[in-house]
């Protein structure tokens, strides 16, 4: 009971969702429609061009609608607010569409209602999941820039403020995941982006466990493409810093019989791409399976249609907020720890 009366501002937070989740419920059932947890969970952790807020008693929804930014050599830029494509309308020759699999895909639609699945524009909307990327970046740059005019002010020193709460974690990724990995030598080459990879997870993970108000809420390590360009990020730097032992490995590795090197060879370089596609899924794939899982409890309440079963949902659905804030921080470490470990192996000296 202390945690409740010290923290009482978490605990609304963890129950917010759950409020706004039973509004929906209750308009469903109104509505005598079948509650479909599939699709209630694929639709809040999907990418999409709204940012919904709740569903009001009449059905209406109350939603942030995102700009629509569409190139099309046809119709050339087209800017407006997605509110125009809301509820499967056609706007300017556009929809939007609906289907699970496909939903959130902006299509060109002919005059006689047709989808024109040859000609489809180039989509550079503004996401809730860029809305919630560009919204970590600009926390992370606010709390590095007044961490670096606290250090201008005070010098090195005692730490305290926020270079108290920083510094741990910034020595913490220097000396138990650069130097170990990198060597005393050539670590601060690399600490840049380890520092930058690791805090924009972390920044992305815990802001993703916040559920309202926006920005917060947006599952962006959740999204495979970000993940994607993440691992894509630490490939190129793997590629750019292997030094001649490291290609000497992969096309001619020492004591390798001549003959053996054309099946060596390809077992290798599918080694180079395996490196970050794991890094990639395995981020993606932790991230997701926790809002799956805590959206799949909230669900119990309407597949049993009781409220008997609140209670123990709701108390499931906290422990797994607490478990989701500690993956939060253990993903972004994995995936510094790892990235620093791939890059090693292409910048240590050959001992042969």
């Amino acid at each position: 009971m202390r945690f409740f009366r010290r923290f009482p501002f978490l605990i609304l937070l963890l129950l917010t969702p759950m409020a706004i989740t039973a509004q929906e419920g209750q308009e469903a059932s109104k509505a005598k429609e079948e509650f479909d947890p599939g699709s209630f969970i694929l639709e809040h952790i999907a990418n999409a061009h709204e940012w919904h807020l709740i569903t009001r008693q009449n059905g209406e929804s109350v939603a942030i609608y995102l700009p629509v930014i569409l190139y099309s050599k046809e119709k050339g830029l087209d800017i407006f607010s997605s509110r125009k494509l809301s509820h499967g309308q056609v706007y300017k020759g556009y929809k939007e569409l609906e289907e699970v699999d496909l939903k959130g895909k902006i299509v060109n639609v002919r005059e006689d209602g047709t989808i024109d699945e040859i000609k489809r524009p180039i989509d550079f909307s503004m996401t809730n999941t860029v809305v919630g990327m560009l919204a970590a970046a600009i926390i992370g740059l606010w709390i590095f820039i007044s961490l670096a005019r606290s250090y201008k002010k005070t010098g090195i020193s005692y730490p305290k403020g926020i270079q108290g709460l920083l510094e741990p974690v910034v020595l913490f990724i220097r000396d138990e995941v650069a130097l170990p990995n990198l060597g005393p030598h050539k670590y601060e080459k690399y600490m840049p982006y380890l520092l930058s990879a690791f805090f924009f997870i972390l920044i992305n993970n815990i802001m993703g466990i916040i559920p309202y108000p926006p920005p917060f809420g947006a599952t962006v390590t959740g999204n495979v493409g970000v993940t994607f360009v993440l691992a894509f990020c630490t490939f190129l730097i793997i590629q750019f810093s292997g030094n001649k032992a490291y290609w000497r490995h992969i096309f001619a590795a020492p004591g390798v019989p001549v003959w053996l090197l054309p099946v060596m060879i390809p077992v290798e370089l599918i080694g180079i791409i395996s490196k970050p596609f794991a890094l990639m899924i395995r981020l993606f794939a932790n991230m997701v399976a926790g809002h799956i899982v805590i959206l799949s409890l909230i669900c119990l309440i309407f597949i049993f249609h009781s409220l008997a079963v609140a209670p123990v949902s709701i108390l499931f659905v906290i422990f797994m907020d607490c478990l989701e804030l500690l993956v939060a921080f253990l993903q972004a470490y994995i995936f510094t720890l790892l990235s620093a470990l791939f890059i090693s192996m292409a910048v240590q000296e050959d001992h042969h």
